[in-house]
């Protein structure tokens, strides 16, 4: 086996751009070995060329696709000698407006990404990490997922949807000691945000995290000893105080809340 797989390593998808080429970036410095993975092939020969020896794997991945999960995690089990320590489902798309007017094949396509990559991915991770003492994976989710956000109907609720799935396989892989959490962020500015800068919510809440502030608290997943199941990532205080009480306060108050901050109209 390469030397270099003796070190830790990590497999990310969408790992090219924004958050999942900060994670790749931060892991690497904390002297991890990375297997890479993107639909962009261009992107994601640059991000290898930067890893440098620090990146063993890399492959091109739709994540919707399961013909294509399975060969990529083939392959990656060869390269590892058939473990890994850590999966970050890291790949997602975002549509944003109301939910009426956006063309149905695009709010299915969230569906595929963020929903089908994670589950295909999780599910044939599972070996490798089972047989890797320590093993853990990270999702990435969405500050989205603590209550149904206007505009974002469909994507808040795939957030939702990796929120129950992080949940129950956190309880499930224990007994594998197979720790599962995700990382909750606001918007963060990546392109996924480019030209969104008009929309009411985004103006309301603001832009104030960076990728490299997610893939801070990402690495904390990976490897701190609080084995927690939720990481928010948030530097407003206000809304660090809104999502806070969210938690605490009874439904209606709750939509209340959500309703001022998206500046929503309607009953």
């Amino acid at each position: 086996m390469n030397t270099a797989t003796q070190k830790k390593i990590a497999f990310i998808t969408g790992a090219a751009a924004g958050i999942g080429r900060a994670c790749a970036l931060r892991l690497a410095r904390g002297g991890w070995s990375l297997a890479i993975s993107d639909v962009d092939e261009a992107a994601l020969a640059a991000l290898r060329a930067e890893l440098g020896a620090a990146c063993v794997f890399d492959a091109r991945l739709d994540v919707a696709d399961p013909a294509a999960v399975d060969r990529v995690f083939t392959r990656l089990a060869g390269a590892t000698g058939g473990r890994l320590d850590l999966l970050i489902n890291n790949a997602g798309v975002l549509e944003m407006g109301p939910f009426e007017t956006l063309p149905l094949s695009r709010q299915l396509r969230i569906n595929r990404i963020n929903n089908d990559g994670p589950l295909l991915c999780s599910q044939r991770a599972f070996a490798l990490l089972a047989a890797t003492p320590g093993a853990r994976v990270v999702n990435l989710s969405s500050a989205s997922a603590s209550y149904g956000v206007p505009s974002l109907a469909v994507y808040s609720a795939s957030k939702f949807w990796l929120r129950g799935f992080t949940e129950a396989l956190n309880l499930e892989w224990e007994r594998h000691g197979i720790h599962v959490c995700d990382v909750m962020p606001n918007f963060v500015r990546t392109a996924m945000l480019d030209g969104r800068d008009s929309q009411r919510l985004i103006e309301r809440l603001g832009v104030e995290l960076s990728a490299e502030d997610v893939a801070e608290v990402v690495w904390q997943g990976a490897t701190s000893a609080r084995r927690q199941v939720h990481w928010r990532v948030e530097k407003s205080p206000l809304l660090r105080v809104l999502l806070g009480l969210n938690q605490l306060l009874p439904q209606g108050l709750q939509r209340a809340i959500m309703k001022q901050a998206s500046g929503s109209g309607g009953a």
